[in-house]
């Protein structure tokens, strides 16, 4: 999924009149489909025992069905990051971080994308760090050749491609999570001290994953037993 286009929604406005944006969105491309993949594998696999097997198996199956999927959903296609004019939302695997930029310290791109906020550290799960990605754009940047820098950009991964930075192609001579993260970092910046960028740091636990994930484990250990 790419990033909005950064339109203004019409008929919509900002305080103090300025025109309301779409938030910015990203997340792992990649990271989505393999979720795909792997719920459609499950679903394939778990609906063959539960129609063709015997005994205590197709009861195994549906246990074994919210202790794979909820995982699985929860680590590659909920996390998601959110940004517009006030505040940068960072939806992980299990828990939601709402920071009014106002609240935000740092971004940062290591081994991987943190945010650091109210005086504690989180992982950006949506953004992952591609170090193969960082050697392809450090060479495309040292040998500064269009032709080669072109390869490069067709090279860089789905996620480069599908998730654009700024209005169109992504940098081949940047990894697509640190200019992510320099974008975020420059939003940051400029709209820290607008008004409706002040506020709490908000982190939500998110239990309607969490909690059928722990029912389908304990009902699951429970078939497996009797």
């Amino acid at each position: 999924m790419t990033e909005s286009d950064g339109k203004p929604h019409p008929g919509q406005a900002a305080p103090g009149g300025e025109p309301e944006y779409a938030d910015r969105v990203y997340r792992s491309v990649p990271g989505v489909i393999s979720g795909v993949f792997l719920l459609a594998v499950a679903a394939w696999l778990i609906g063959d025992a539960v129609v063709t097997g015997d005994g205590k198996t197709p009861y195994v199956a549906l246990a074994a069905l919210p202790v794979f999927a909820l995982p699985v959903f929860a680590y590659t296609l909920r996390p998601a990051v959110f940004a517009n004019r006030s505040r940068l939302v960072v939806r992980n695997p299990w828990r939601t971080i709402t920071a009014p930029w106002a609240s935000v310290d740092a971004l940062r791109a290591g081994y991987s994308v943190e945010l650091l906020a109210g005086e504690k550290k989180y992982q950006v799960w949506a953004v992952p760090v591609s170090l193969r990605q960082r050697k392809r754009a450090t060479r495309a940047q040292s040998r500064g050749n269009a032709e080669h820098a072109s390869r490069t950009g067709l090279g860089m991964g789905l996620a480069a491609r599908t998730n654009p930075v700024v209005q169109g192609s992504p940098d081949p001579t940047r990894a697509w999570s640190d200019q992510v993260t320099d974008v975020l970092t420059e939003m940051a910046e400029s709209n820290g001290r607008r008004p409706d960028a002040a506020g709490p740091l908000v982190v939500r636990w998110c239990w309607w994953v969490i909690a059928p994930a722990l029912a389908g484990l304990v009902a699951l250990i429970t078939v497996i037993a009797v």
